[in-house]
């Protein structure tokens, strides 16, 4: 793993997952799978911006934190381990190293946070998840709903994420809150999300219903995986995204649907993906994304207690 610089809200940095001792592990991997080999992905400079978003103000464990109305990080131990160095040619390299780094973390008895990245990296995520957890549901935040079966012949693409998911028997539920807009699915696409049974509730949902009855369709006693792909979230609030799309998600309907999710079963994973820096100058999405994971780590602190 290469130690970043700073860590994460200045956590202390786990260099090695065999002494990992944490309830949280945050990790990054800018690169997942490409669909042109040798191209950076458009969010390969997001793990480091948003490890830098947060200043002294947002790094004091003793501080209160009134977005969850308890200490900053909900009281969890939480450690950074770094970034994986990844590959601009072998996803397939790419992927075994996020799940074999997921996997360590959940064998340890932390919850892994991964910060992307594109919206690849997840899929080695839900794999680990999977080799580890009988019941799983994965609640997303997104635009688009990601159900290509291939793009350009990759089939573990930033288009494919839920598909993948989909495919794997311990995946019992998908919950997608906030899509909107066009995106790169068909009319197939979401026929065939329907189909499997994925719960789609569009931004137009959330604005009219709140989250409430999407989340209340996650299964008892399954364990939940949060994939909050930033351009889920409204361009006002996170700019930097390679596909704007208007009416989004704001910071606070995101914080309920975390906490929602939360309150409906235990939070096994976290990935925050899609972030692209350049296309946030005053890096003020970089906070909100940021913030927002300081409140992943602050829900699971709080179920650690419970």
């Amino acid at each position: 793993m290469l130690k970043p610089d700073p860590t994460f809200c200045a956590l202390p940095f786990c260099a090695d997952l065999a002494a990992l001792d944490a309830e949280v592990a945050l990790f990054g991997a800018a690169h997942g799978t490409p669909y042109a080999p040798g191209r950076p992905s458009h969010a390969a400079a997001a793990p480091e911006a948003l490890r830098a978003a947060l200043g002294w103000w947002s790094a004091g464990p003793g501080q209160f934190d009134f977005d969850s109305l308890g200490p900053l990080f909900g009281g969890a131990r939480a450690v950074d381990c770094g970034d994986l160095p990844g590959s601009l040619t072998e996803g397939e390299a790419n992927r075994a190293a996020i799940r074999e780094t997921a996997g360590g973390i959940l064998d340890a008895g932390a919850v892994p946070l991964l910060l992307g990245g594109d919206d690849s990296v997840p899929i080695p995520l839900f794999e680990a998840l999977a080799a580890r957890h009988e019941r799983l549901c994965i609640v997303q935040v997104d635009a688009h709903i990601d159900w290509r079966d291939e793009v350009q012949g990759v089939r573990h693409g930033y288009s494919s994420t839920m598909r993948r998911a989909s495919e794997l028997p311990q995946v019992e539920a998908i919950v997608q809150i906030g899509a909107r807009g066009p995106g790169s699915a068909r009319e197939q696409e979401y026929r065939d999300a329907l189909d499997w049974g994925a719960v789609i509730h569009t931004a137009r949902d959330l604005h009219r219903e709140g989250e409430a009855p999407a989340l209340a369709r996650i299964p008892e006693g399954c364990d939940i995986v949060l994939s909050i792909d930033v351009d889920g979230l409204d361009p006002s609030l996170v700019p930097g995204v390679i596909l704007p799309a208007f009416g989004g998600l704001t910071y606070q309907q995101c914080l309920d649907v975390i906490e929602g999710a939360a309150a409906r079963g235990r939070i096994a994973a976290a990935a925050f993906v899609e972030y692209v820096p350049a296309q946030d100058p005053s890096g003020i999405g970089a906070k909100a994304v940021a913030r927002l994971a300081c409140n992943v780590i602050a829900a699971v602190g709080r179920q650690r207690e419970a």
